[in-house]
């Protein structure tokens, strides 16, 4: 089932159970214009209506994002709004976020790309920080990118504008996936997602972002109690039950 019009630049739609938003605006690049934003975010009350499984965020075009829309950024007051909640919304959803990235990635782009939990990339795409060469800053990027990156490894690429490429993304943490063959490895990890629990996933996403802001023993009491709490509860009993009969559990797609 699929979303669209002919004036969106945004498309969304679900398959089984994976909701895909498409960022459709080629004639600026993808870029973060309001048009884009507002519809970005109408695609992600349709996931969440749809009580999609995982999102997953693609482009058409040879971009991903080429950040800002400066035309529109440099006419009228500026609104940072309606990005900043986008990001929010993609960092803190309980569904998986995949970005699927076959083209350049500029300035805001990689704010985009890096809210997302699962970041795949084809091996020839590039990336460059370029606010700096504008006269301004990455600013509300660096939320989401400093929390995947050190400093050190990204003061380069911010302070200069250089471009990078995805070998250099991936060694600095930016990225998680680089392959040749983004649809088959997108597929394999939509596999994944969907072979376990949707609440574990779930939980198990709260925990990655949670438990490094914990001290020691604060992570051990939150994490028994999580633990716990899971064992003793219906989708383990599942999850065993079908480990030991030798088939899928229930909430497999193969298992159907």
């Amino acid at each position: 089932m699929s979303t669209s019009a002919p004036d969106r630049i945004v498309r969304s739609g679900l398959d089984r159970g994976v909701a895909t938003i498409t960022l459709d605006s080629q004639h600026n690049r993808n870029a973060l214009s309001r048009q884009l934003l507002a519809e970005l975010h109408r695609a992600l009350d349709e996931a969440e209506a749809q009580d999609a499984r995982a999102i997953v965020l693609r482009h058409e075009g040879p971009a991903f994002c080429a950040g800002a829309d400066l035309k529109e950024r440099s006419s009228g007051p500026p609104d940072s709004g309606p990005m900043v909640s986008a990001l929010e919304r993609l960092m803190d959803t309980p569904r998986p976020t995949i970005a699927v990235v076959n083209g350049a990635v500029r300035a805001g782009g990689l704010g985009l790309m890096t809210a997302c939990d699962l970041i795949v990339v084809d091996q020839s795409v590039t990336f460059a920080l370029t606010e700096v060469r504008i006269g301004v800053a990455a600013a509300i990027i660096s939320v989401p990118i400093l929390r995947r990156v050190p400093p050190g490894k990204i003061a380069a690429a911010m302070l200069t504008g250089e471009v990078f490429s995805a070998a250099d993304a991936r060694e600095m943490g930016l990225i998680t996936h680089v392959t040749s063959d983004v649809a088959a490895t997108v597929n394999d990890l939509i596999n994944g997602i969907l072979a376990g629990a949707p609440r574990a996933v779930a939980a198990t996403k709260a925990m990655l972002h949670r438990v490094p802001t914990l001290d020691r023993t604060t992570g051990f009491a939150e994490m028994r109690a999580l633990s716990e709490e899971f064992f003793s509860g219906p989708d383990a009993a599942e999850g065993m039950a079908a480990f030991i009969e030798k088939r899928l559990p229930a909430w497999n797609p193969a298992a159907e």
